[in-house]
Formats: C-alpha cells, sequence, structure tokens
C-alpha cells in the first residue's frame, strides 16, 4: 500500500479555505524536479513554494502532511480540445481527413441541453482523470447556451478556456453560428464580459476555420480578442484540402490570408498548424502567434504531424493538444515526442528529439502561455501549468513508488516515456481536491458514466453521421469472407464499398 492511502482523501480535502501545507518527496518546479521541497496552498493558489525546512519553520501554524513516494506536479494543459464531441470519440477511427463535416457537425447538431452536458461533464472526467486540470475548448456546434458546457466543466471542477464560435460565412460551409458581422461581435462581445471573475472558466472567441467566416469578422475577433488579453481559437493549416481551397480563393494558404487580415498576433491560437512553410514558421516567430501541436489528432485523422521541434528551435510559443481524441496527459506526452522522432528525428538522426523536458515544459507551463494562462497573460488574473508562489493551485500527486519509476534516473524522461495516469493519487484545481484515484470527490462519477452511455446511443441513432469505414469487427468479417471467395475462386478481393468505398455505421445517412 502507498502510504498516502492509509490516510485516504481526508487529509487532502478542505471544507473550506483553511491552509494545507504539503511536504511530498519530489515537487516538479519550472527549473526541474526538487527533493525536501513543499507547498503551502491558500484559497485557489499557491502562497509559497520552497524547501521543506523552511516551508515548516515558517507556517508553524500548519500541519504538514507529509507524501512520502510521491512527487507534486503541476497539472498538465490541454491546448485544443472540444468537449462535446465525447460522445463520438470512437466515430474517428480510420476515418479520412476533414471528419467535422461528417461526423462532428451532425453529432454536435443532435445534442440536446441534457446530452450537451453529460458529453461536456464526461469529456471534463476524463481529461481530470487523465492529469489535466485545464483545457482550452474549441467551441461546440450544439444548439445550446455555451453555458451549458461552462456548467460541466465548472461542476466537474475543470479548468477551461471556453469558446464560442463566432461564424458567419455561408451556411454549410462550416456553419455552428449565425448572424450579420456586427451580431456575431456583439454575441462575442457578450461572451467575454459572462465570464469575468469566474475562478475556473475563461472565456475565448473561436473561429472554426478561416473559411467559415468572414473577413470582417476575422478581423474583429482578432482584435476583440487582443483588447480583452483572451484567445482566439482558429483551426487552422490542418488539412491539405483547407489549404487547396485557401489557395483557390485568395491565392493565399490560410495561414497567409490571416496575416493578411492582421490576424495573427500572441492573441491567436491556432490548432493544428500541420501544414507549414518555412514563410509561415517564420510569421508565427515574427507575430508571437501560438499553436497548439496536437499529435494523436495527427495520427488519427490528419494529413500531416506539425514541426513542433523546428517550433521549439525557433522559439514559437506552442502547448499540446488532444483535440479530444482521448484525455491521457501522459499518453500525449509520450506522442508528441515519438511524432517528432517518426518523422523527423529518424531522418536526421536526432537520438534526443526534444528531450523529456521539452514535451513536459510544453505540456505543462509553456502550455499555459499558449492558452493565455501563462506568466503575463490576463486570464482573469490566473496563472496555472506551474508550481509557484501566486500561481492557481492546480495539480497532481503522482505515486512514484510503483515499478514504472523504479529506479529513477531522470524523471522527466520517464514521465515522458514511462508514466501513466494509473500513478495520479489526486487531482487539484483552484486548490480543491477533485479527483482521488480516478474519481471525483463530491460528485458521483459511475453515474455520470451510465448515463452518459445511454445518452450517446440516443444521440448517434438520431445523428446524420457519415464515415467511410465500418466498425472493426464488421470490417474483419467482411474483409474475411472476401480473402476466403478469392481464395476459392483465383480473384482478387474488392476493398471498397459503395461510393468511394464508403460504409455508414448505424443511424447514418449517406
Amino acid at each position: 500500500m502507498h502510504p498516502l492511502d492509509s490516510s485516504g482523501p481526508g487529509a487532502l480535502a478542505r471544507d473550506d479555505d483553511a491552509p494545507l501545507l504539503l511536504v511530498p518527496e519530489t515537487v516538479l518546479l519550472p527549473d526541474g524536479p526538487a527533493d525536501d521541497h513543499a507547498v503551502v496552498v491558500e484559497g485557489a493558489e499557491f502562497t509559497a513554494v520552497g524547501p521543506a525546512a523552511r516551508l515548516t519553520r515558517d507556517f508553524p501554524q500548519l500541519t504538514a502532511v507529509r507524501l512520502p513516494g510521491t512527487a507534486l506536479l503541476p497539472g498538465f494543459i490541454d491546448a485544443h480540445h472540444h468537449l462535446t464531441q465525447s460522445f463520438g470519440a470512437a466515430l474517428a477511427f480510420g476515418e479520412p481527413s476533414e471528419i467535422f463535416r461528417r461526423v462532428w457537425v451532425p453529432l454536435e447538431s443532435a445534442l440536446d441541453e441534457e446530452s450537451a452536458y453529460v458529453a461536456a461533464k464526461l469529456a471534463s472526467l476524463e481529461a481530470l482523470r487523465g492529469g489535466f486540470t485545464t483545457v482550452a475548448d474549441a467551441g461546440t456546434r450544439a444548439p445550446v447556451d455555451v453555458e451549458v458546457v461552462a456548467s460541466a466543466a465548472r461542476d466537474a471542477g475543470l479548468r477551461c478556456v471556453l469558446g464560442q464560435i463566432c461564424n458567419d460565412a455561408e451556411p454549410g460551409a462550416e456553419s455552428g453560428s449565425s448572424g450579420t458581422a456586427e451580431e456575431i461581435s456583439a454575441r462575442a462581445e457578450k461572451h467575454l464580459t459572462r465570464y469575468a471573475g469566474d475562478p475556473l472558466i475563461h472565456p475565448s472567441p473561436a473561429v472554426s476555420i478561416p473559411e467559415a467566416a468572414t473577413e470582417q469578422t476575422l478581423a474583429a475577433m482578432a482584435r476583440l480578442a487582443s483588447e480583452a488579453g483572451a484567445v482566439l481559437q482558429i483551426h487552422v493549416n490542418e488539412h491539405l484540402a483547407a489549404v487547396e481551397r485557401s489557395l483557390l480563393r485568395h491565392g493565399l494558404r490560410p495561414l497567409e490570408q490571416l496575416h493578411r487580415l492582421g490576424v495573427l498576433g500572441p492573441h491567436l491560437l491556432a490548432a493544428h498548424a500541420t501544414l507549414l512553410t518555412p514563410r509561415e514558421l517564420t510569421l508565427l516567430k515574427d507575430t508571437g502567434t501560438a499553436v497548439s501541436y496536437n499529435p494523436v489528432a495527427s495520427a488519427w485523422k490528419g494529413n500531416a504531424v506539425a514541426p513542433a521541434l523546428t517550433m521549439a528551435e525557433l522559439g514559437i510559443r506552442f502547448g499540446l493538444g488532444s483535440d479530444g481524441t482521448r484525455g491521457d496527459a501522459f499518453r500525449l506526452l509520450d506522442a508528441a515526442e515519438t511524432a517528432q522522432r517518426l518523422v523527423h528525428g529518424l531522418a536526421g538522426g536526432d537520438s534526443s528529439c526534444g528531450g523529456g523536458w521539452t514535451w513536459l515544459d510544453h505540456g505543462t507551463r509553456l502550455g499555459a502561455e499558449a492558452v493565455g494562462l501563462g506568466d503575463g497573460a490576463a486570464g482573469n488574473g490566473v496563472r496555472t501549468g506551474v508550481v509557484a508562489a501566486g500561481a492557481a493551485a492546480d495539480f497532481l500527486l503522482l505515486d512514484l513508488t510503483g515499478p514504472e519509476m523504479c529506479p529513477s534516473h531522470d524523471l522527466p524522461w520517464e514521465l515522458v516515456r514511462r508514466g501513466n495516469r494509473d500513478q495520479i493519487s489526486a487531482v487539484f484545481t483552484a486548490g480543491r481536491l477533485r479527483l482521488w484515484h480516478g474519481w471525483p470527490v463530491t460528485w458521483d462519477g459511475r453515474e455520470l458514466v451510465g448515463r452518459a452511455a445511454e445518452l450517446a446511443r440516443e444521440v448517434v441513432g438520431r445523428a446524420p453521421v457519415v464515415r467511410v469505414h465500418p466498425p472493426s469487427t464488421q470490417a474483419a468479417r467482411h474483409t474475411g469472407r472476401a480473402e476466403q471467395s478469392a481464395a476459392r475462386t483465383g480473384r482478387r478481393p474488392r476493398t471498397a464499398a459503395g461510393p468511394g468505398g464508403g460504409h455508414g455505421v448505424p443511424g447514418s445517412s449517406r
């Protein structure tokens, strides 16, 4: 039994804002792991971080909660998520690019208020279980007030940079919003003021893709975000088809078009940015634009892998995003390093590919900066992604006593390559214990999962989702029969079915 388990969560939970003095074995500080350190949590913040001997002396009124065999590290930042897409996460497997047109828009459009809330809370729970204490949600297309998503994240205890979709281009191109440019701007301004002072929700205007908004609205959203100290979220240069459409329409690639309109800058969070020219990398660097590097999304449903190592070398700001693929921070770190190794490192003989610390840093401190909650950011005055005095007390307690970290030689590398969410003992956001061994301490997580399973079947059943490939077992049976037939007849089996080789799923429309 881990020493922490003997006392249970009671020693960590607080019914009020009473200070909490924690003395773990190791604290992950901005410059690396530090042994014999402690932290003091008061209210929603770290008020002191330093050597354990000094803090126990400076705070004699506090009873130290000693956590042997435990690392205290900042909660991870998911720089790109779609909380209301959780009911369809498994529908993305094996699908070609631009699935938002065939899967996400139809799925989210089928959500009502209850199902949107449950889907968003389910995704929030998964994120917290995976070590994420903050997510940047790029906006929902569900026909509900965005407060439904805010309530789900808030009730789960997840910090959320909450996008409000501000599209105003022609319906059907990539909708999710409607109205004139003036109405869209008014909606965005209301969203930015609505959550002022909210302890967990940080508002953000969002445009699905550049072609989903008029030039007037793109420029207006950039201006509003900059003035409010918020981030503007846009999917940029993710798919080859979108790049080619932009070239045909404007003679410029999407990122170049945004630069022409004055949209690039420190206020912009560009999701994906997988297809970049050297000139576009220079534009990102020169304007201070941030990127969400989403390696799992590239592997599952993309056209390319963002050149994150080059971005790091050039000083381009970026965080790591899941894009709703799976809420597991440790697997995201591993994917971030592995994707760079496979695409760039092996070809160039780079055996380090940034080292463990690069990905750990971009998954925490630098990820927080990318989503507007880092050093010098407005974000309702909140700074997260770091264990430091004055920062939000968003952190994890990680069990170091298992075989994954024994023997330990280089904790940052070990967290990237060998860490896993099963080692997370506790998750805190805003100074409050939210999860203990993967489950909420103040609400029924298993009841939520059960209700989500019921609603997901209903939503997917009525959503006009279109998939290219059938479920894997169905495909395997089909392939097996085809191969057996081919063996008997000597003919090569056909692998396509329907237009373009497409297979629908139950409840889909062709």
